[in-house]
Protein backbone atom coordinates (compact mmCIF):
# COMPACT_ATOMS: atom_id res chain seq x y z
CA UNK A 1 0.00 0.00 0.00
CA UNK A 2 1.19 3.56 -0.42
CA UNK A 3 0.59 4.36 3.27
CA UNK A 4 3.97 1.32 4.07
CA UNK A 5 5.87 2.73 1.10
CA UNK A 6 5.31 6.48 2.08
CA UNK A 7 6.58 5.38 5.80
CA UNK A 8 8.88 3.53 5.07
CA UNK A 9 10.20 6.71 2.95
CA UNK A 10 10.00 8.52 6.13
CA UNK A 11 12.36 6.37 7.98
CA UNK A 12 15.10 6.46 5.06
CA UNK A 13 14.58 10.66 4.91
CA UNK A 14 15.08 11.01 8.84
CA UNK A 15 17.96 8.69 8.70
CA UNK A 16 19.59 10.72 5.61
CA UNK A 17 19.04 14.03 7.84
CA UNK A 18 20.50 12.19 10.84
CA UNK A 19 23.71 11.40 8.37
CA UNK A 20 24.35 14.96 7.40
CA UNK A 21 23.95 16.37 11.05
CA UNK A 22 26.39 13.91 12.35
CA UNK A 23 28.97 14.89 9.58
CA UNK A 24 28.01 18.47 10.33
CA UNK A 25 30.63 19.31 13.24
CA UNK A 26 30.66 22.60 14.85
CA UNK A 27 28.73 25.73 14.75
CA UNK A 28 29.95 28.60 12.63
CA UNK A 29 28.62 31.78 11.75
CA UNK A 30 26.10 31.11 8.97
CA UNK A 31 24.04 30.41 12.08
CA UNK A 32 21.54 33.47 10.42
CA UNK A 33 21.65 31.96 6.74
CA UNK A 34 20.61 28.56 7.54
CA UNK A 35 17.65 28.94 9.62
CA UNK A 36 15.20 28.36 6.23
CA UNK A 37 16.84 24.90 6.04
CA UNK A 38 15.42 24.33 9.37
CA UNK A 39 12.51 25.15 9.14
CA UNK A 40 12.42 23.20 5.86
CA UNK A 41 12.94 20.35 7.13
CA UNK A 42 10.63 20.40 9.68
CA UNK A 43 7.86 20.74 7.31
CA UNK A 44 8.81 17.73 5.83
CA UNK A 45 8.79 15.90 9.18
CA UNK A 46 5.23 17.59 9.93
CA UNK A 47 3.88 16.45 6.47
CA UNK A 48 5.15 12.56 7.80
CA UNK A 49 3.65 12.80 11.43
CA UNK A 50 0.27 14.76 9.85
CA UNK A 51 -0.10 11.31 7.20
CA UNK A 52 0.60 9.01 10.03
CA UNK A 53 -1.87 11.06 12.57
CA UNK A 54 -3.98 10.66 9.94
CA UNK A 55 -4.48 7.11 10.01
CA UNK A 56 -4.32 6.85 13.29
CA UNK A 57 -7.81 8.81 13.50
CA UNK A 58 -9.62 6.16 11.54
CA UNK A 59 -8.40 6.32 7.52
CA UNK A 60 -6.94 2.73 8.62
CA UNK A 61 -10.05 1.29 6.23
CA UNK A 62 -9.79 3.75 3.49
CA UNK A 63 -9.23 2.47 -0.02
CA UNK A 64 -6.30 3.65 -1.90
CA UNK A 65 -8.20 5.01 -4.53
CA UNK A 66 -10.10 6.92 -1.57
CA UNK A 67 -6.79 8.41 -0.73
CA UNK A 68 -5.68 9.33 -3.42
CA UNK A 69 -9.03 11.51 -4.19
CA UNK A 70 -8.60 13.09 -1.24
CA UNK A 71 -5.44 13.75 -0.65
CA UNK A 72 -3.62 16.16 -3.79
CA UNK A 73 -0.19 13.93 -4.14
CA UNK A 74 0.01 14.57 -8.16
CA UNK A 75 3.77 14.87 -7.96
CA UNK A 76 4.74 11.81 -6.42
CA UNK A 77 1.78 9.39 -6.80
CA UNK A 78 2.78 7.94 -9.91
CA UNK A 79 6.43 7.77 -8.86
CA UNK A 80 8.11 4.37 -7.72
CA UNK A 81 9.55 4.17 -3.96
CA UNK A 82 13.50 5.13 -4.98
CA UNK A 83 11.94 7.66 -6.81
CA UNK A 84 9.57 9.13 -4.08
CA UNK A 85 12.68 8.85 -2.12
CA UNK A 86 15.13 10.47 -4.58
CA UNK A 87 12.84 13.25 -5.52
CA UNK A 88 12.34 14.37 -1.57
CA UNK A 89 16.05 14.63 -1.62
CA UNK A 90 16.60 17.00 -3.95
CA UNK A 91 13.30 19.03 -3.04
CA UNK A 92 15.78 19.44 0.20
CA UNK A 93 18.94 21.57 0.60
CA UNK A 94 21.67 20.03 2.58
CA UNK A 95 22.26 21.36 6.04
CA UNK A 96 25.14 23.38 6.44
CA UNK A 97 27.54 23.19 9.78
CA UNK A 98 25.42 26.00 11.27
CA UNK A 99 22.50 24.34 10.79
CA UNK A 100 23.43 21.42 11.98
CA UNK A 101 24.14 22.15 15.09
CA UNK A 102 21.45 24.40 16.09
CA UNK A 103 18.84 21.50 14.87
CA UNK A 104 20.84 19.20 17.25
CA UNK A 105 20.79 22.08 19.98
CA UNK A 106 17.11 22.37 19.96
CA UNK A 107 17.01 18.50 20.07
CA UNK A 108 18.45 18.31 22.75
CA UNK A 109 17.02 20.58 24.98
CA UNK A 110 13.79 19.41 24.12
CA UNK A 111 14.79 16.03 24.97
CA UNK A 112 15.85 17.36 28.17
CA UNK A 113 12.44 19.41 28.78
CA UNK A 114 10.70 15.90 28.56
CA UNK A 115 12.97 14.17 30.16
CA UNK A 116 12.11 16.57 33.44
CA UNK A 117 8.90 16.79 32.78
CA UNK A 118 8.46 12.96 32.72
CA UNK A 119 10.66 12.95 36.37
CA UNK A 120 8.53 15.78 38.12
CA UNK A 121 5.26 13.76 37.39
CA UNK A 122 6.70 10.81 38.57
CA UNK A 123 7.92 12.40 41.63
CA UNK A 124 4.63 13.99 42.18
CA UNK A 125 3.02 10.70 41.36
CA UNK A 126 5.38 9.14 44.16
CA UNK A 127 4.32 11.49 46.67
CA UNK A 128 0.91 11.39 46.56
CA UNK A 129 0.95 7.24 46.34
CA UNK A 130 3.21 7.15 49.49
CA UNK A 131 1.22 10.13 51.09
CA UNK A 132 -1.93 8.08 50.85
CA UNK A 133 0.02 4.89 52.28
CA UNK A 134 1.31 7.13 55.17
CA UNK A 135 -1.92 8.95 56.45
CA UNK A 136 -4.35 6.01 56.35
CA UNK A 137 -8.00 6.78 56.94
CA UNK A 138 -6.67 10.05 58.85
CA UNK A 139 -6.80 12.42 55.49
CA UNK A 140 -10.46 12.39 55.61
CA UNK A 141 -11.23 12.44 59.26
CA UNK A 142 -14.47 14.58 59.76
CA UNK A 143 -13.72 15.95 63.11
CA UNK A 144 -10.16 17.12 61.63
CA UNK A 145 -10.05 21.24 61.95
CA UNK A 146 -6.05 21.62 60.87
CA UNK A 147 -4.21 18.86 58.66
CA UNK A 148 -1.15 19.29 57.00
CA UNK A 149 -0.02 16.79 54.43
CA UNK A 150 3.64 16.15 53.86
CA UNK A 151 4.20 20.33 54.07
CA UNK A 152 7.56 21.95 53.18
CA UNK A 153 8.62 25.60 53.63
CA UNK A 154 11.67 27.10 52.58
CA UNK A 155 13.03 30.63 52.46
CA UNK A 156 14.79 32.22 49.90
CA UNK A 157 18.67 32.10 50.71
CA UNK A 158 18.35 29.27 52.98
CA UNK A 159 19.83 25.60 52.21
CA UNK A 160 17.51 23.76 54.68
CA UNK A 161 13.76 23.81 54.95
CA UNK A 162 12.19 26.01 58.12
CA UNK A 163 9.52 23.13 57.51
CA UNK A 164 10.15 19.48 56.18
CA UNK A 165 7.82 16.57 55.09
CA UNK A 166 5.64 17.70 58.02
CA UNK A 167 2.44 15.57 58.58
CA UNK A 168 -0.40 16.41 61.67
CA UNK A 169 -3.84 16.91 62.18
CA UNK A 170 -5.56 18.56 64.79
CA UNK A 171 -9.17 17.87 65.66
CA UNK A 172 -12.00 20.31 66.71
CA UNK A 173 -12.06 20.82 70.23
CA UNK A 174 -8.19 19.76 70.93
CA UNK A 175 -5.63 21.68 73.22
CA UNK A 176 -2.59 21.22 71.71
CA UNK A 177 1.28 22.10 72.41
CA UNK A 178 3.92 23.03 69.94
CA UNK A 179 7.49 22.73 71.42
CA UNK A 180 10.95 22.76 70.01
CA UNK A 181 14.01 24.66 70.54
CA UNK A 182 14.01 28.39 68.61
CA UNK A 183 14.23 28.29 64.96
CA UNK A 184 12.69 24.65 65.11
CA UNK A 185 10.18 25.27 62.90
CA UNK A 186 7.20 26.81 65.60
CA UNK A 187 6.55 29.99 64.02
CA UNK A 188 6.61 29.32 60.67
CA UNK A 189 3.90 26.80 61.16
CA UNK A 190 1.75 29.28 62.46
CA UNK A 191 2.31 32.11 59.51
CA UNK A 192 1.60 28.89 57.47
CA UNK A 193 -1.80 28.81 59.59
CA UNK A 194 -2.31 32.59 58.87
CA UNK A 195 -2.22 32.44 55.55
CA UNK A 196 1.14 34.86 55.73
CA UNK A 197 2.97 32.24 53.89
CA UNK A 198 2.56 29.60 51.59
CA UNK A 199 3.79 26.16 52.12
CA UNK A 200 6.77 25.65 48.92
CA UNK A 201 5.46 21.94 49.00
CA UNK A 202 2.49 20.11 50.26
CA UNK A 203 -1.34 20.97 50.91
CA UNK A 204 -2.55 23.03 54.68
CA UNK A 205 -6.32 22.58 55.56
CA UNK A 206 -7.75 24.93 58.05
CA UNK A 207 -11.58 24.18 58.68
CA UNK A 208 -13.40 24.27 54.98
CA UNK A 209 -9.99 26.06 53.55
CA UNK A 210 -7.49 24.35 51.59
CA UNK A 211 -4.56 27.33 52.22
CA UNK A 212 -2.66 26.36 49.12
CA UNK A 213 -5.00 27.04 46.91
CA UNK A 214 -7.05 29.96 48.66
CA UNK A 215 -7.57 33.36 46.21
CA UNK A 216 -6.00 36.52 48.13
CA UNK A 217 -9.51 37.90 48.48
CA UNK A 218 -10.77 35.14 50.58
CA UNK A 219 -7.65 35.50 53.15
CA UNK A 220 -10.22 37.74 55.45
CA UNK A 221 -12.82 35.48 55.18
CA UNK A 222 -10.36 32.51 56.62
CA UNK A 223 -8.64 34.80 59.42
CA UNK A 224 -12.39 35.35 60.76
CA UNK A 225 -12.33 31.42 62.15
CA UNK A 226 -9.12 32.11 63.92
CA UNK A 227 -8.12 33.99 66.97
CA UNK A 228 -4.44 34.95 67.49
CA UNK A 229 -2.08 36.15 70.17
CA UNK A 230 1.05 37.25 69.78
CA UNK A 231 4.10 37.01 72.37
CA UNK A 232 4.07 41.37 72.01
CA UNK A 233 0.78 41.67 72.49
CA UNK A 234 0.33 43.88 69.35
CA UNK A 235 -2.05 46.41 70.88
CA UNK A 236 -3.01 50.12 69.56
CA UNK A 237 -0.85 52.02 71.71
CA UNK A 238 -3.22 55.18 71.04
CA UNK A 239 -6.26 53.29 71.79
CA UNK A 240 -7.74 52.37 75.34
CA UNK A 241 -8.62 48.73 76.23
CA UNK A 242 -12.49 48.99 74.86
CA UNK A 243 -11.32 50.40 71.34
CA UNK A 244 -8.41 47.69 71.30
CA UNK A 245 -11.19 44.95 71.31
CA UNK A 246 -13.57 46.86 69.49
CA UNK A 247 -11.23 46.94 66.64
CA UNK A 248 -11.41 43.20 65.99
CA UNK A 249 -15.55 43.59 65.36
CA UNK A 250 -15.04 46.55 63.37
CA UNK A 251 -12.77 44.46 60.78
CA UNK A 252 -15.96 41.99 60.39
CA UNK A 253 -18.25 44.76 60.45
CA UNK A 254 -19.97 44.03 63.26
CA UNK A 255 -22.81 46.66 64.29
CA UNK A 256 -22.68 48.99 66.81
CA UNK A 257 -25.16 46.93 68.84
CA UNK A 258 -22.94 43.85 68.65
CA UNK A 259 -19.81 45.57 69.64
CA UNK A 260 -21.59 47.13 72.98
CA UNK A 261 -22.84 43.36 73.81
CA UNK A 262 -20.07 41.49 72.75
CA UNK A 263 -16.67 44.12 73.79
CA UNK A 264 -18.15 44.09 77.46
CA UNK A 265 -18.71 40.56 77.70
CA UNK A 266 -15.35 39.20 76.60
CA UNK A 267 -13.27 41.59 78.73
CA UNK A 268 -15.21 40.62 81.48
CA UNK A 269 -14.34 36.37 80.86
CA UNK A 270 -10.65 37.43 81.05
CA UNK A 271 -10.95 40.19 84.19
CA UNK A 272 -10.99 43.39 82.52
CA UNK A 273 -14.40 44.35 83.10
CA UNK A 274 -13.43 47.53 85.17
CA UNK A 275 -10.35 48.88 83.48
CA UNK A 276 -11.86 49.21 79.95
CA UNK A 277 -11.32 53.03 79.57
CA UNK A 278 -7.58 52.76 80.92
CA UNK A 279 -4.97 52.80 77.74
CA UNK A 280 -2.64 49.71 77.44
CA UNK A 281 0.11 51.55 77.98
CA UNK A 282 -1.24 51.95 81.76
CA UNK A 283 -2.00 48.31 82.30
CA UNK A 284 0.38 45.40 83.22
CA UNK A 285 2.03 43.41 80.62
CA UNK A 286 -0.10 40.05 81.96
CA UNK A 287 -3.05 42.83 81.75
CA UNK A 288 -2.07 43.62 77.96
CA UNK A 289 -1.87 39.97 76.97
CA UNK A 290 -5.72 39.91 78.55
CA UNK A 291 -6.21 42.53 76.27
CA UNK A 292 -4.93 41.01 73.16
CA UNK A 293 -6.37 37.55 74.25
CA UNK A 294 -9.87 39.46 74.52
CA UNK A 295 -9.23 40.68 71.02
CA UNK A 296 -8.76 37.47 69.50
CA UNK A 297 -12.12 35.67 71.05
CA UNK A 298 -14.40 38.89 70.80
CA UNK A 299 -14.99 37.37 67.39
CA UNK A 300 -15.97 33.79 68.44
CA UNK A 301 -13.06 32.15 66.40
CA UNK A 302 -12.97 28.46 65.98
CA UNK A 303 -9.53 28.38 66.47
CA UNK A 304 -7.26 30.20 69.09
CA UNK A 305 -3.58 30.09 67.81
CA UNK A 306 -1.40 31.67 70.33
CA UNK A 307 2.43 32.19 69.55
CA UNK A 308 4.76 32.30 72.93
CA UNK A 309 1.57 34.33 74.73
CA UNK A 310 3.41 33.80 77.99
CA UNK A 311 6.63 34.92 76.82
CA UNK A 312 7.19 37.80 78.43
CA UNK A 313 4.94 37.34 81.41
CA UNK A 314 6.08 36.27 85.15
CA UNK A 315 5.12 33.24 86.38
CA UNK A 316 1.94 34.04 88.59
CA UNK A 317 0.03 35.82 85.33
CA UNK A 318 1.92 33.14 83.08
CA UNK A 319 -0.19 30.66 85.07
CA UNK A 320 -3.85 32.94 84.55
CA UNK A 321 -3.00 33.18 81.06
CA UNK A 322 -3.30 29.39 80.35
CA UNK A 323 -6.01 28.84 83.12
CA UNK A 324 -7.68 31.40 80.63
CA UNK A 325 -6.94 29.46 77.24
CA UNK A 326 -7.82 26.09 78.98
CA UNK A 327 -11.26 27.39 79.75
CA UNK A 328 -11.95 28.64 76.13
CA UNK A 329 -10.92 25.30 75.27
CA UNK A 330 -13.11 23.56 77.59
CA UNK A 331 -16.02 26.06 75.56
CA UNK A 332 -15.38 24.29 72.33
CA UNK A 333 -12.45 26.65 70.96
CA UNK A 334 -9.58 24.40 69.13
CA UNK A 335 -6.35 25.54 71.31
CA UNK A 336 -2.63 25.31 69.24
CA UNK A 337 -0.16 26.93 71.59
CA UNK A 338 3.43 27.40 70.39
CA UNK A 339 5.67 27.56 73.80
CA UNK A 340 9.39 26.88 74.92
CA UNK A 341 7.91 27.14 78.46
CA UNK A 342 8.35 23.83 79.71
CA UNK A 343 6.76 23.85 83.02
CA UNK A 344 3.71 25.16 81.36
CA UNK A 345 3.78 22.26 79.04
CA UNK A 346 4.56 19.53 81.72
CA UNK A 347 2.02 20.82 84.34
CA UNK A 348 -0.90 20.84 81.81
CA UNK A 349 -0.45 17.03 80.30
CA UNK A 350 -2.59 18.26 77.08
CA UNK A 351 -1.22 16.97 73.22
CA UNK A 352 2.16 17.75 72.76
CA UNK A 353 4.09 17.98 69.15
CA UNK A 354 7.74 18.30 69.02
CA UNK A 355 9.44 19.71 66.03
CA UNK A 356 13.17 19.72 65.70
CA UNK A 357 14.60 21.62 62.78
CA UNK A 358 11.98 21.23 60.78
CA UNK A 359 10.54 18.21 61.62
CA UNK A 360 8.17 16.33 64.15
CA UNK A 361 9.83 13.98 66.25
CA UNK A 362 7.08 13.03 68.45
CA UNK A 363 3.16 13.76 68.43
CA UNK A 364 1.84 12.29 71.88
CA UNK A 365 -1.39 12.58 74.02
CA UNK A 366 -1.03 13.70 77.45
CA UNK A 367 3.09 14.40 76.51
CA UNK A 368 5.64 16.61 78.19
CA UNK A 369 8.07 18.89 76.95
CA UNK A 370 11.31 16.67 77.39
CA UNK A 371 9.70 13.48 74.51
CA UNK A 372 12.33 15.63 71.48
CA UNK A 373 15.19 13.75 73.31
Amino acid sequence: MKKRELLEDSEELRAAVADLKEKAGNKSKEAETDEEDIRELEEDYQEYDNYDEAYDDGYEDAEAEDYDDQEDHSDTRDLKKSETFEKTLRDTRPMSEAAAAIAESGRREREYKRERTAEKKAEKGHKKSSSVKKRGKGKNSPDAIITLDHVTKYYEHKSAPALNDVNLEIKKGEFVFIVGESGSGKSTLIRLLLRELKPTEGEIKVDEFSLSRLPRRKIPKLRRKLGVVFQDFRLLPDRNVYDNVAFAQRIVEASPSEMKKNVPEILGKVGLAGKYRARTGELSGGEQQRVALARALVNRPAILLADEPTGNLDPRNTVEIMDLLEQINKEGTTVVVVTHNEKTVNDMHHRVITIKKGVVVSDREEGNYTDEN
